[in-house]
């Protein structure tokens, strides 16, 4: 095999790189994976329920500005001895009562309480929200990392078969030679166990794409597909490093990343928290109102009947005669006032202001603001340690992207030289002026140079896109 037939097909390492495991199945695009993760991820679908519990909350603290209206009714029977509700005397009998009323509050001021609860739960509403975001973001530089690790595990398996072409190329003319006596067994054997060798990489290599591929499938929560293929959009490594130094990158973090926000809008959530339990120092007054009525089975009225006379103990001296005396009397039926009838009649209300003073409570409101307070304090150190964590992200991100650049660098030109020695030591060997041993050895260096060039180039990807994670520009 020729110097030139082998740099050819280098050459088409990338070129068969772009169209491998581009074959019969499955074909998903960054941007599918994505918008799928974000579909089938459980953590996110519960972040956006805490959004929906937060904005509930809030809406709960917005109504309660609101007067509430609360009726009540009842309907029972006493035996024994009761009060009637009607009367308000006792009576020894069975009795049937029934109540219904209607109450209403108004708090028209209460130490701001109300209003330091909406600002709350609308700043963790907010907070809530940029959690989700977090989440989203998160998930979604998992994608991109997984699935450039799919593509760069194709890759190696690319560069591993190619490598074994040339190998199985190098063998089979041995072959010829060994059996026209021009070449030693010895050499043909050398090669034969280099080429069960790459043959063994291939095999490890394939299954590294296949486990590669359902890690893939499983953040995205979708069944594993072994003949899923990957778009490619591959783009040449940049001639120069990643742009932007440490402090930049952090700055725009600060601005820029949600679990910064979030950490932000929960300091102030805790701070209106102590404003919220510093409003029970305060007294409370508001507007009430009640509309009542009642009912008693013992409750009659009479009807007035026919008038008759009706003899008295009076009398009157008629010549010296005492005669009786006849008095005209009403004569009345009883019956139960209906219960419908009573409740119209008996229909009364309450209004007015009233004011609830807090004078003594055992301390509780004190000690409600002072657990605000430790834990406003805990918010403002959590927000601290996100800012050091992040400053501290970033300059290890910053430092692994700057190392393998650095490394792609001398990778690349270590590859370069390689390939030239290879070419030379195959036009060598081809020729009967080195033994296989010096051949292999001189291939088993490019090989590796290949290999190690291929994936320091994924490595510098990785780390550019964490770059681009803490600066809120991930693209795909």
């Amino acid at each position: 095999m020729s110097g030139v037939k082998y740099i050819l097909i280098v050459a088409m390492v990338c070129c068969m790189a772009g169209v491998q495991g581009q074959t019969a199945g499955t074909k998903l695009s960054l941007q599918e994976a994505v918008d799928i993760a974000l579909k089938n991820n459980i953590q996110v679908k519960q972040s956006e329920l805490k959004v929906e519990t937060a904005d509930i909350n809030r809406k709960q603290a917005k109504a309660n500005m609101l007067p509430n209206l609360n009726g009540d009714f009842n309907y029972g029977w006493n035996n024994g001895r009761n009060i009637d509700p009607f009367l308000n005397v006792y009576v020894n009998q069975q009795l049937t009562g029934s109540n219904i009323g209607l109450t209403s509050q108004w708090v028209l001021f209460n130490g701001l309480q109300v209003q330091n609860l909406i600002k709350q739960n609308s700043l963790t509403l907010e907070a809530s929200k940029m959690d989700l975001q977090q989440n989203k973001e998160t998930l979604t530089m998992n994608v991109i990392l997984n699935y450039l690790q799919v593509l760069s595990n194709e890759d190696i398996l690319v560069n591993l078969e190619n490598q074994a072409t040339v190998t199985k190329n190098q063998v089979e003319r041995l072959e010829v030679l060994v059996r026209e006596g021009a070449k030693g067994q010895y050499q043909l054997s050398d090669m034969k166990g280099q080429y069960a060798n790459e043959k063994v990489a291939i095999v490890n290599a394939r299954n590294s794409v296949e486990i590669s591929k359902m890690n893939f499938c499983q953040l995205l929560n979708m069944p594993y597909n072994k003949d899923l293929a990957l778009e490619r959009n591959d783009a040449p490594m940049p001639s120069e490093v990643y742009a932007g130094t440490p402090e930049e990158i952090y700055r725009k973090a600060s601005e820029q990343l949600a679990i910064v926000k979030a950490g932000g809008l929960r300091v102030e959530s805790a701070k209106r928290a102590v404003k919220v339990e510093k409003g029970a120092y305060y007294p409370r007054i508001g507007l009430y109102g009640n509309l009542f009525s009642n009912y008693s089975s013992t409750t009659n009225r009479n009807i007035p009947g026919a008038v008759t006379d009706v003899l008295t103990d009076n009398y009157v001296l008629v010549n010296n005669v005492k005669s009786l005396v006849y008095s005209p009397r009403q004569q009345f039926t009883s019956e139960e006032i209906p219960y419908f009838d009573q409740m119209k009649n008996n229909v009364g209300s309450s209004f007015g202001i009233g004011a609830s003073i807090p004078l003594f409570n055992n301390f509780r409101t004190k000690y409600r603001v002072e657990q605000a307070k430790v834990m406003a304090k805990n918010a403002e150190l959590e927000k601290q340690l996100i800012d050091l964590n992040l400053k501290q992200q970033v300059d290890q991100a910053y430092a692994n992207m700057l190392a393998s650049y650095n490394r792609y660098a001398a990778f690349q030109e270590q590859y370069n030289e390689y390939l030239e020695s290879f070419r030379a030591n195959e036009i060598r060997f081809n020729t009967g002026a080195i033994n296989s041993f010096e051949y292999l050895s001189a291939k088993n260096n490019l090989d590796r140079a290949r290999l190690s060039l291929t994936q320091v180039r994924y490595e510098y990807i990785f780390r550019t896109r964490i770059l681009d994670y803490f600066q809120g520009m991930l693209s795909y």
